[in-house]
């Protein structure tokens, strides 16, 4: 049985991609141990279009190996796909968290190309925190034009899930909403993890930086349906660009949640995975 087997396995084998893994590059001169990024790429990669991910977990925790199907979903399909760490609060201020991408990117543009990449064509993408900072990065040009850069390489921004585009909103929300309900107000919440300024959440928030004429690439939006947070942020994030004519894509993912809504992202048959391939189709030439 197992000799019948044999040229199946091998044909199953050679069918499969080849993929090149690079882990732990170093994007940053200093030795912190935060400042690394990952790199996969189908073998032989040349001048292909590039995702740039940026992991989510409150901007305290995660990692850029918390990326479930995405490399074998994007490599599969032509691209090369960098996942990048970034350093952490409470370590560090929220600045130094979007310079940390910010630099990586600018790596990754300046490199990617000996790994088969091609630096004009990169989709920056994000889940949770990821999300706003995916956000801030593709709205916000000063943190690119720090490394001589600008949103020209960035042909489309796929936020998944935030709930801080619009900061100073968040903020009200949820200490109104642990005032009504008289309960304790959050300990480590957005208004201190932002740097307990107005001036800095505004300054922090996508939402604030969109206007017409920059060059803001074009976005999807991908939210979770029925949570209050996220769909109010997606839909302001959403008015804003569109008043601003910027290209964008709302999706709503039903029977999902935050955490699953990122982690099926890739699966056959997900609608979120379907919206964000026609969304990628579009903007990738």
């Amino acid at each position: 049985m197992k000799l019948c087997l044999l040229p199946l396995l091998a044909a199953i084998a050679s069918a499969a991609p080849v993929i090149t893994v690079t882990r732990d590059v170093r994007y940053a001169e200093s030795a912190h141990p935060r400042h690394v990024l990952d790199i996969h790429a189908p073998a032989g990669a040349k001048d292909l279009p590039v995702v740039f991910w940026i992991h989510g977990g409150g901007w305290q925790a995660g990692d850029k190996g918390d990326v479930k199907l995405k490399p074998q979903m994007f490599t599969e399909r032509g691209f090369v796909f960098v996942s990048t760490n970034y350093r952490l609060l409470p370590h560090v201020p929220m600045g130094d968290i979007i310079r940390d991408v910010a630099q990586a990117f600018a790596w990754m543009h300046a490199n990617i190309a000996r790994h088969g990449g091609d630096p004009r064509r990169v989709i920056v993408a994000g889940h949770s925190a990821g999300a706003q900072l995916a956000a801030l990065l593709c709205t916000d040009e000063k943190y690119l034009r720090a490394h001589g850069l600008s949103f020209a390489p960035i042909k489309g921004c796929i936020p998944v899930d935030g709930d801080t585009f619009d900061i100073p909103a968040i903020i009200e929300v949820a200490e109104t909403r642990a005032r009504v309900h008289r309960l304790p107000m959050p300990s480590y919440g957005h208004r201190k993890k932002f740097g307990d300024d107005p001036a800095l959440h505004h300054d922090f928030s996508a939402v604030t930086h969109v206007a017409k004429d920059r060059g803001i690439p074009p976005f999807l939006i991908l939210f979770v349906v029925g949570h209050p947070d996220t769909t109010a942020q997606a839909q302001r994030f959403n008015a804003v660009l569109k008043a601003a004519s910027v290209p964008v894509r709302l999706f709503g993912a039903r029977d999902t949640d935050h955490v699953r809504l990122n982690d099926n992202l890739g699966v056959s048959g997900d609608p979120a995975t379907a919206a964000l391939w026609e969304f990628v189709n579009s903007v990738v030439k």
